[in-house]
């Protein structure tokens, strides 16, 4: 007996050692990655190895669960959380329902006994539950229903006091409006009356009260779903809707402030450079300034191209510091913007062009009389794309700037103002008046009508020999392009009067008569005048 008795002892200390010797060979050798069990973001501990054909995932997905259904269970229990031993797995349990199995197995993988293990598991699995009934508990619910209430019963409130504030806002706009409100003028036209300042500053009001309302909801519904723990995740995803596009906006300006100190620079580098060519385009405009070949009528268009370049080199220098000018959207954009302008003003640029060029060239100028081939009259406006006159029966003509480029013009003020423009008209008298006598006539009528200068003096030419008369024509110059058509007319009225005056017949345009006797074909009181009226 002693014999075996001596020889089970000596196994059973064998089978010990060889156990112990596996576990610390799997602890050292082959550890598996360990499984957290993670409740509501807390982790309590991890698993090493499975159970039963459960894999240690699952094990940890089962302990969640168990946990989360026992914290969050409303029923009135007394149960507690308690360890039972078994002979091969301990079980943590709460109540009759278990949390968790350990076997030998999880404790071999720490080195422990499986009592300690249990031991280990137990408390932060006590304290979760703990926290579980206080959150999720009924006295938490039946607080978090009152605060919800309260929640709801201050918005109430809040958007009450909001319209009664607003009313009273309305009802001041209207006293306003009868009373401090003032017309806006600007210049003679009546911008606003009181009546539309008092619609604008009602709308904006009422704008106004919406905003507030709408601020008021951004705060009031996510606090009321941040009360249960439910909803919880519904109020974080609120407030990033409404905050995370404030964060992104103001870091977005406050990265951008750079870009903007550049853009800054640059817009008053530009703008005072203009400035300065303005004051120097007005001193040459004005004649203080004079450049040699450079006309002051050259410099306001001088100065609008110069701002055209400078202007269009600031955008160049700026596209590169404005927001998105780097993106696919915006290049897109620039590109089909470029596109459309470049399909839709052929016929624009080309009068921008022939405007540049008319202005260099220098046929006309604001106030000159010109005729464009069948239209006459004053120029009363040059601007990049067209040019107007105004006709002598006050037409307004707008005529492009590229249709003056391929056409002939010609420039009545230009002669006049620099030595003198030629005015003629033709006439027609008998063979049988001397050519002496028609000359001093028709001087005498031009050096009688108003308008006409009397040096150089005004000559006659015969200009043809006709079968019926001769014909005779009459220059004079004149300094004012702008009254030709009065002037002719006064011409022409002075020298039907000295005809007459003279007792001679103008042929010319024809006239048609009898010579039989017929009286010739004058005013009877020029006839009673001259001896011999009949013939």
């Amino acid at each position: 007996m002693k014999k075996l008795f001596w020889v089970l002892i000596f196994a059973v200390c064998t089978i010990s050692s060889v156990v112990r010797a596996q576990s610390d060979t799997l602890t050292v050798t082959e550890m598996p990655s360990p499984v957290a069990v993670v409740v509501e973001g807390d982790t309590l501990f991890h698993l090493y190895s499975g159970q039963g054909g459960l894999t240690a995932g699952r094990r940890a997905e089962n302990a969640q669960e168990a946990i989360l259904q026992t914290g969050k269970s409303l029923h009135f229990r007394n149960d507690t959380l308690h360890i039972e031993k078994g002979t091969y797995i301990t079980d943590i349990m709460y109540g009759e329902e278990v949390i968790l199995s350990i076997t030998d197995r999880d404790a071999a993988w720490l080195g422990i006994t499986r009592e300690e293990l249990a031991q280990l598991y137990y408390t932060p699995i006590s304290e979760k539950i703990g926290k579980l009934k206080k959150t999720y508990g009924i006295q938490q619910m039946v607080k978090r229903a009152g605060l919800s209430i309260l929640v709801v019963a201050i918005q109430i409130l809040l958007i009450k006091l909001t319209n009664y504030a607003f009313c009273k806002l309305r009802r001041r706009i209207i006293r306003l409006k009868r009373t401090r409100l003032k017309p806006i003028i600007v210049r003679d036209y009546e911008f606003l009356d009181t009546r539309r300042q008092c619609l604008i500053l009602l709308f904006f009001s009422q704008v106004l009260k919406w905003i507030l309302i709408l601020v008021q909801l951004l705060f009031s519904v996510p606090m009321l779903f941040s009360i249960f723990p439910q909803t919880k995740s519904i109020a974080v995803t609120l407030f990033s809707y409404v905050f995370e596009p404030v964060k992104m906006i103001f870091w977005s300006v406050v990265s951008y402030i750079p870009n903007l100190f550049i853009i800054t620079i640059i817009y008053l580098c530009i703008r005072y450079t203009i400035k300065g060519v303005r004051y120097i385009s007005q001193e040459i405009e004005s004649g203080k300034l004079r450049l040699n070949g450079f006309y002051p009528d050259w410099a306001q268009p001088t100065f609008n191209i110069i701002r055209f370049l400078l202007y269009a080199f600031m955008v160049a220098m700026i596209y590169q510091y404005l927001p998105g000018s780097q993106s696919d959207v915006f290049k897109g954009i620039s590109v089909f913007v470029g596109l459309i302008v470049s399909l839709g003003s052929t016929t624009v640029i080309g009068n921008i062009i022939a405007g540049f060029v008319i202005t260099y060239m220098r046929p006309f100028k604001i106030g000159d009389r010109i005729k464009l081939n069948e239209t006459e009259g004053n120029v009363i406006e040059k601007t990049p794309f067209v040019t107007r006159l105004r006709t002598p029966k006050n037409e307004i003509v707008t005529i492009p700037n590229a249709f003056i480029m391929s056409s002939h013009t010609t420039n009545y003020s230009a002669s006049a103002r620099e030595y003198g423009l030629i005015i003629h008209t033709n006439v027609g008298f008998g063979y049988e008046v001397p050519w002496q006598q028609v000359h001093q006539l028709l001087i005498r009528a031009a050096t009688e009508t108003p308008g006409v200068e009397s040096q150089p003096k005004p000559f006659v030419l015969e200009t043809a020999l006709a079968d019926s008369y001769p014909i005779y024509q009459i220059n004079a110059y004149v300094k004012e392009a702008d009254r030709l058509s009065q002037i002719y007319s006064d011409l022409n009225q002075r020298i039907h009067d000295l005809s007459h005056e003279a007792g001679l017949e103008l042929l010319l345009p024809h006239y048609y008569a009898q010579r039989d006797g017929n009286p010739l074909a004058m005013p009877p009181e020029y006839l009673k005048k001259k001896p011999g009226g009949n013939r």
